[in-house]
């Protein structure tokens, strides 16, 4: 700090002006004496706690004007306030950062809670929003539904994703923890957590004040991705493109999981089963082009399931 005048002037919080350095007892005279300086005016930025300075020199002796010195105080302040600025914005941003985190342990903890009750672990919500991003992203790559999937959405998609099944939590233990297959009214009980999602969700919008654009697709994914692209889903009924991108992508990415995923009342299928079950459901159960899509890429489903396999 006290190599240079800029030092003094932050060290004691000071405006310094000197007309003749080497009449000044401030001045470091060997490190001024090779420069050109022979007069200078120093004003630390922020009178407390200094971070830096700044100044005018002039190559011969000189009295500053007091409308310089205002000048330079005005720059200085104008700089203080900046700084404080910048650190406002990166303190805010650090803790919507947090609270973006936050928000993301939260939603993965209610996604596997109704998970877990299904008999399910939270690595099925890990595996599952991971093969809808990917799906997604090959379908962008391959000039699918470009207008719909820029980083915002899939993103988002991403971030929903394990919502899907979050209506289980309104199913009876009876039913979700049923060894064996459901029968005809136990099944149609069961499909009523499609509707069960898009209300919980719902109520969450309602309790906010309105809605946002994850919202819009966790319930979009909740209560569609059961739908069936030749209209024989649930629980609405929606063929073709009357079903939700988002519903579309999930049902893929679910169905698929659940093929290759063993249960109390069946045993896990191998990649290549499941996928030939996807591929047969082409056009019957799912969207064409993201059954071809999926057919390119389905070498990263496998690789998405081995690497969140249960147990881990």
């Amino acid at each position: 700090m006290d190599a240079c005048i800029s030092g003094w002037a932050m060290q004691h919080g000071e405006v310094v002006v000197i007309e003749d350095i080497d009449e000044d007892e401030r001045i470091p005279h060997e490190a001024y004496r090779p420069t050109f300086v022979r007069s200078l005016v120093m004003v630390p930025v922020r009178q407390d706690d200094p971070v830096a300075a700044i100044g005018a020199y002039w190559a011969h002796r000189h009295r500053p004007a007091p409308e310089v010195v205002r000048a330079l105080r005005r720059i200085a302040n104008s700089a203080a306030v900046a700084m404080t600025n910048i650190a406002l914005v990166n303190s805010l941003s650090a803790a919507l950062e947090e609270a973006e985190r936050a928000k993301d342990a939260v939603i993965l903890a209610m996604a596997s809670l109704a998970e877990t009750r299904d008999n399910e672990t939270a690595n099925h919500v890990r595996r599952t929003q991971h093969y809808l991003r990917v799906l997604a992203e090959g379908a962008r790559e391959r000039g699918l539904f470009a207008g719909e999937l820029d980083d915002a959405t899939l993103d988002l998609l991403f971030k929903s994703a394990p919502l899907h099944d979050i209506g289980k939590v309104g199913i009876p233990d009876s039913i979700l923890l049923k060894p064996g297959r459901l029968d005809e009214d136990e099944r149609a009980t069961m499909q009523t957590h499609a509707e069960l999602g898009r209300i919980a969700i719902a109520d969450a919008e309602r309790h906010l004040g309105g809605s946002s654009s994850f919202l819009r697709l966790a319930k979009e994914i909740a209560h569609t991705h059961h739908e069936r692209w030749d209209g024989t889903g649930y629980p609405r009924g929606l063929a073709g493109q009357d079903i939700p991108l988002s519903g579309r992508l999930m049902a893929i990415a679910d169905v698929y999981d659940a093929l290759v995923t063993k249960r109390v009342y069946k045993e896990a299928m191998t990649h290549d089963e499941a996928v030939a079950v996807v591929m047969g459901e082409r056009g019957r159960q799912f969207d064409p082009r993201l059954v071809d899509v999926f057919r390119e890429i389905a070498p990263r489903f496998g690789e998405i399931h081995a690497r969140f396999a249960d147990g881990q």
